[in-house]
């Protein structure tokens, strides 16, 4: 990125195969719509070359590109706020690799836990989703998290435990509401 800010535009495409990936991950999470996901991620790299002498080199480039994110992010559910937006299968019940095919009844159970764990996220508040799919699904240090949040890593630590204790009681609500 500091090459980006220095006028060689062109290496952008190669920050772009780096982390376009994640970052449709991150905005899928977060929304459930891949088109919505596709033009936030382009969004993005647009508001990197457009902000790339802000960025410092002496900074987290995870951080910073997750800032943008995540502005970008907030900007695009203030356009369509008025919207109802579907929700699409992230996990897309993709197939486990397993060397041995599992029964119906064992697959069955998997695809409803996933459904269960699926349907919990979705009902998390956005904030706390939000730091969930930052520091489980992107991997994300919490140093890096608190960078984009503009808070301490202390509190990150404190948020991220609070959210998973809150999805763990949402999931274990959606689980005895089938059992019952």
């Amino acid at each position: 990125m500091a090459q980006v800010g220095s006028g060689e535009v062109a290496k952008l495409a190669v920050l772009f195969e780096r982390h376009h990936r994640a970052l449709f991950r991150y905005f899928v999470s977060l929304n459930r719509n891949r088109e919505l996901s596709e033009d936030l991620v382009q969004d993005v790299f647009f508001r990197m070359l457009r902000y790339r002498t802000s960025y410092d080199p002496n900074q987290s480039f995870t951080a910073w590109m997750y800032q943008i994110a995540r502005n970008a992010n907030v900007d695009q559910a203030q356009k369509r706020r008025a919207e109802v937006v579907g929700i699409e299968d992230f996990n897309a019940r993709r197939p486990e690799r397993v060397n041995s095919a599992p029964g119906p009844e064992e697959s069955a159970a998997k695809l409803q836990d996933l459904d269960l764990q699926k349907r919990a996220l979705d009902r998390l508040p956005q904030d706390k989703r939000e730091l969930l799919v930052l520091s489980r699904f992107q991997d994300m240090k919490y140093e890096d998290i608190a960078a984009v949040l503009g808070c301490e890593v202390g509190t990150v630590k404190v948020r991220v435990f609070r959210a998973m204790r809150t999805l763990e009681q949402i999931y274990f609500t959606l689980a005895g509401e089938k059992t019952a």
